[in-house]
């Protein structure tokens, strides 16, 4: 009865957390939030968590401003409609009310705002289509590291993940049991990326989570291919058509025992 009683606060803060970070909570909410956050490490650590993936997004994020050119069409569009709506004879029962200047001023506003937002839209919808793979799986990573995230089926054996991924990926990702290396297996999820579902298969070692993601992908086998952004390390290869990303915050010489020992397997 404890437990539950223990338990109930923190599903009630949980709900909040994302209101708290956008900054929409009353004050007298927010403070009730932050004080249950300082006496509380795992509602603590999902805030930071929250917080974390909420700077990645927004440091990832591009924006275009509309050009002057399509700006200065826009308000010269925008003047002529009103200026022909002013001038025309009004219905005889039915008097025209003029339009204010404050008014005109806001619709165009509001139209070179949705212009600026379109723009910005199809410029990140070309970015996601032809840029790297590594802010998405950064994204990812960290979202895996959220409670309840990391894994869609939680098993040490490899003869229960991989089969587990039949019917769920359009393939059957590699599984190989690494435990005499020092990377225990602990299970597997379904993650999108790159526009697609793809399988990820879960490490650790000691505290570090290791995420392998895989998709088909042709061409000629390479050699793995190390980077870092955000002090997360990715290291990337391709063999027998399928395309490798490991990623992770542990250092980079365990993550390359770790990529040679998943290779030779």
């Amino acid at each position: 009865m404890s437990t539950e009683k223990s338990d109930m606060p923190c599903d009630r803060y949980r709900d909040v957390l994302d209101a708290r970070l956008d900054g929409v909570l009353l004050p007298n909410e927010a403070r009730d939030v932050d004080e249950h956050l300082a006496t509380c490490a795992s509602c603590a650590r999902e805030y930071a968590m929250l917080s974390e993936t909420q700077r990645l997004v927004s440091e990832n994020l591009m924006r275009y401003a509309a050009p002057d050119v399509l700006k200065a069409r826009i308000r010269g569009a925008l003047s002529e409609t009103v200026g022909r709506a002013e001038s025309a004879t009004p219905p005889r029962r039915a008097p025209v009310r003029r339009v204010p200047a404050w008014w005109r001023q806001l619709a165009a506003g509001i139209l070179i705002a949705a212009a600026s937002s379109t723009l910005t839209w199809s410029a990140l919808g070309t970015r996601a289509a032809s840029g790297s793979a590594t802010d998405e799986l950064l994204a990812s990573h960290v979202r895996s590291l959220m409670p309840g995230h990391l894994t869609d089926v939680v098993s040490t054996d490899q003869h229960n993940v991989k089969p587990w991924f039949n019917g769920r990926v359009d393939m059957s990702p590699s599984v190989p049991r690494l435990d005499s290396a020092g990377f225990p297996l602990v299970g597997g999820r379904t993650d999108y990326v790159r526009g697609r579902a793809v399988p990820v298969v879960v490490y650790a070692r000691r505290q570090h989570m290791i995420n392998v993601y895989a998709w088909p992908e042709a061409g000629s086998a390479s050699e793995p291919r190390a980077s870092t952004r955000n002090g997360y390390h990715f290291v990337t290869w391709r063999g027998d058509g399928v395309e490798y990303w490991a990623v992770s915050d542990l250092n980079t010489k365990e993550l390359d025992e770790f990529v040679a020992s998943f290779r030779t397997k």
